[in-house]
């Protein structure tokens, strides 16, 4: 039976067979590579649930969604950091110098916790302040910051609203500019930034620049106008681990201008070359 079914298939196409040779196709065919015509029907809905939603109460999903995106991206991290904890052995003095921060919060919003100073191993504690900030990212790359700053050290002592901006320059360079506006009305203004050159996967040579601007004299802080302090150094560290890294490094310190006059009234130099040695960390 099934031989015949068969052969009466066979007889059918056989028969078809003239009319598609001379272009007529059998219903529901088409022609070598012509498309079939386009249809008009609207197309379905784009899904707006998951096939979980159908099964569990809608206060689970809620819950299990959040925490998916918590773990895809959405964690709380912190990370307290000193990019400098260093000792500079200079001609004059010994001294110290740290740079350090904290911060807690995500990818796009962080509280931070920043403090930075100077000093000699005779007179103590020089120059040194407190930031407290919000950072909010402003992209992939930049952080927009703004906050209060304590200056603990000169005295008299100052307080400052302060906003600015962080992060990978073109080229990574990490720059962070700052702009502090005192109580008194005193403004100042900060730039710094510095490129981490690796000769190899361990050893690397950090380039770096700071520059201190003021908006006006202020004689009781022995600050002038303008331009009126910049350091410039170069450190090279060895990453123990990328936690860990102790460094050796030069740096030279100017002060400019009436900045320059006050300290030399002071009966200082205004000008100094340290060597330092210190170590970078952050955990």
């Amino acid at each position: 039976m099934r031989h015949l079914r068969a052969t009466m298939l066979g007889v059918a196409l056989l028969a078809s067979a003239p009319d598609i040779a001379q272009g007529q196709a059998m219903p529901g065919m088409t022609m070598g590579n012509a498309p079939s015509p386009a249809g008009d029907a609207a197309p379905p809905p784009v899904p707006d649930d998951h096939y979980a939603d159908r099964q569990y109460p809608a206060a689970a999903i809620d819950a299990a969604y959040r925490r998916m995106m918590q773990e895809q991206g959405g964690q709380t991290f912190y990370q307290v950091s000193a990019n400098l904890a260093e000792y500079q052995a200079s001609r004059d003095h010994d001294g110290y110098r740290w740079d350090a921060e904290a911060w807690l919060g995500g990818d796009i919003n962080r509280a931070e916790l920043r403090s930075e100073g100077t000093g000699t191993i005779d007179q103590g504690t020089e120059n040194a302040e407190v930031q407290a900030l919000y950072s909010r990212a402003i992209g992939p790359w930049f952080n927009l910051e703004a906050g209060v700053r304590q200056d603990i050290t000169p005295k008299p002592a100052r307080t400052y609203a302060t906003i600015g901006i962080e992060g990978l320059a073109p080229y990574m360079a990490q720059t962070e500019a700052r702009l502090f506006v005192s109580t008194r009305g005193e403004v100042l203004a900060r730039l710094e930034g510095w490129y981490d050159q690796r000769v190899t996967q361990r050893i690397v040579l950090q380039p770096r620049v700071e520059l201190n601007f003021s908006a006006q004299d202020t004689p009781r802080r022995r600050i002038g106008s303008g331009l009126y302090d910049a350091e410039l150094g170069l450190r090279l560290r060895y990453e123990i681990t990328r936690r860990f890294a102790p460094y050796v490094g030069i740096s030279y310190e100017a002060q400019t201008g009436r900045t320059a006059d006050y300290t030399r009234a002071a009966g200082k130099d205004p000008t100094s070359t340290s060597f330092v040695a210190g170590a970078r960390f952050w955990f």
